[in-house]
């Protein structure tokens, strides 16, 4: 993949650049449709295809999906500072083809879990492209806004994409019929990917040169966020450790995938072993789903007028009472209530924590620190379906869904002793990198 070589300025801002920010909005929700087939036609597959009965065997697909995106997200950030934003989201959707085409053709299980190892490159390489392409033109002003707008499309697209694959599902079978559908969105994505999207990484070194002149003495602006990336293994240490915000926003992504799990791979097995139809199952799971998805712009707004701090804590303990809710009475109405509950805890707290991402790491190594954050977060899916899965196992999926319960309580407790505010315009101090540049860059 050969070096980007683009302008050395750009203007900032999202008026300023509302066409490729529209336009990789849309690229978003094209992302958000490949996996949106994938929740509404593959869990039956598991049963209907392969006589799958087992509860961890079942959600074993989330697991292998969850493992390989983690890793990738952090790959594809870090090499997207070296070697642009572009290449790196078109090579992604060409992962998308062969998930598809093992999908159809699978004759067994594990077939379907080397797919998912597809589609967790296709998802990490897209939609990390995606969100750090529109951090990159919108700069320090309505940063939370973008992230907010960026991850609404995507969920909103999970939603389109699943009520398609339902559709084609009634109509014409658990298979071929939506994984062409998902061919066809990778088509799509790869002709507005070559033909308009444009290379965003030289909005990012522009804002990491405004920001040089306000540097202190004691800074090197060529160690701190000058000429190239700090060592990968490094910035891995100050996102897991050394700056302890980092490490209360990386645990709540990873514990926010826990949430996501039970939601979208056993409340459905909770639900249709308590005789609920369906129909109502879709219902529920798609209260959730779209109250989260639609809710995330107002949350990303709200995040550049007050700070994220309260938007993260807050919506983490609301993703945590939903969760009790749902799972404490069996009245339909309180089911309802649970998940609506939980879209609007992770409409507040999803979108913010990439943003706090995006306010401590200099422009010119963002998007390693977003595939760092990345990481810890859809690491979640990796291991979150199997501790789970295995104290359903033992104990029953109630079980299972209270122990999310404490363990998103506890999450939201690291939250609010150890992270402080990240706003440009509101945080009391700078990133602890600043005074100790030797934590990121030899």
């Amino acid at each position: 993949m050969a070096e980007v070589k683009e302008p050395t300025s750009a203007r900032l801002g999202l008026r300023e650049n509302w066409r490729q920010f529209s336009l990789y909005t849309a690229i978003t929700l094209l992302i958000g449709m490949t996996i949106g087939v994938e929740r509404v036609a593959l869990p039956p597959l598991a049963h209907h295809a392969f006589g799958i009965t087992s509860v961890l065997y079942t959600v074993s697909f989330i697991a292998a999906f969850g493992a390989v995106k983690s890793v990738m997200n952090l790959v594809s950030g870090h090499l997207s500072d070296r070697r642009g934003r572009k290449g790196i989201l078109l090579a992604g959707w060409a992962f998308a083809i062969p998930y598809a085409l093992l999908i159809i053709f699978a004759t067994a299980w594990w077939e379907v879990i080397l797919a998912n190892l597809f589609l967790g490159v296709n998802q990490a390489l897209t939609w990390t492209m995606s969100v750090t392409a529109k951090i990159d033109l919108v700069g320090p002003t309505n940063r939370g806004l973008a992230v907010g707008v960026d991850e609404s499309a995507g969920y909103v697209g999970v939603g389109l994409g699943g009520f398609a694959a339902g559709l084609l599902v009634s109509y014409y079978g658990l298979r071929p019929a939506p994984y062409l559908l998902v061919i066809g969105i990778v088509g799509l994505g790869v002709l507005v990917t070559v033909g308009a999207a444009r290379e965003t990484m030289h909005f990012a070194h522009s804002e990491s040169a405004a920001k040089a002149p306000d540097r202190t003495a004691s800074d090197d602006p060529n160690r701190a966020a000058g000429e190239g990336s700090p060592r990968l293994r490094r910035l891995v240490t100050y996102m897991s450790w050394r700056d302890r915000s980092m490490l209360a926003v990386c645990q709540a992504g990873f514990f926010n995938k826990f949430a996501d799990s039970l939601v979208a791979a056993f409340f459905p097995l909770y639900l249709a072993r308590r005789g609920v139809s369906l129909t109502e199952i879709g219902i529920v799971v798609g209260v959730y789903a779209w109250v989260w998805g639609l809710g995330q712009v107002g949350a990303g707004a709200l995040a550049d007028r007050i700070g994220r701090k309260a938007p993260i804590v807050v919506g983490t303990f609301l993703v945590t009472g939903g969760l009790a809710l749902f799972v404490a009475t069996s009245a339909h109405g309180t089911w309802f209530a649970g998940a609506s509950l939980m879209g609007v805890g992770m409409a507040l707290a999803y979108p913010n924590l990439i943003t706090t991402v995006g306010d401590v790491a200099d422009p010119a190594w963002r998007g390693t620190a977003l595939g760092v954050y990345r990481l810890w977060r859809d690491g979640g899916y990796a291991v979150g379906p199997l501790v789970l899965g295995g104290i359903a196992a033992a104990a029953g999926i109630s079980a299972a869904i209270w122990a999310g319960v404490g363990l998103l309580g506890l999450s939201g407790l690291i939250l609010l002793a150890l992270f402080h505010e990240t706003d440009p315009h509101r945080r009391r101090a700078e990133p602890i990198w600043r005074s100790h540049p030797e934590w990121v860059v030899p």
